[in-house]
């Protein structure tokens, strides 16, 4: 019954050539294929394995629409 969010991940191919798992924060995102992102540390709680958090609002990574409170973590 808890955690049954289908939550949003990227496989992220590190500039070490490391593959890992990246979390996408914030509702809705327009990432493809092989797009190009910041990657920060940061693991989910709920997500075994993903340790790490992309930041929006750099790269290829477009901010959240329509954020009014919290904008600075969300581009």
């Amino acid at each position: 019954k808890p955690n049954s969010a289908l939550r949003k991940v990227a496989r992220v191919r590190l500039t070490t050539g490391i593959e890992v798992t990246a979390y996408i924060p914030g509702i809705g995102h327009n990432l493809q294929e092989h797009s190009v992102v910041l990657v920060r540390g940061g693991r989910v709680k709920d997500l075994p394995g993903v340790r790490y958090h992309i930041v929006r609002g750099t790269l290829d990574t477009l901010g959240v629409e329509d954020r009014k409170q919290g904008r600075s973590k969300y581009g």
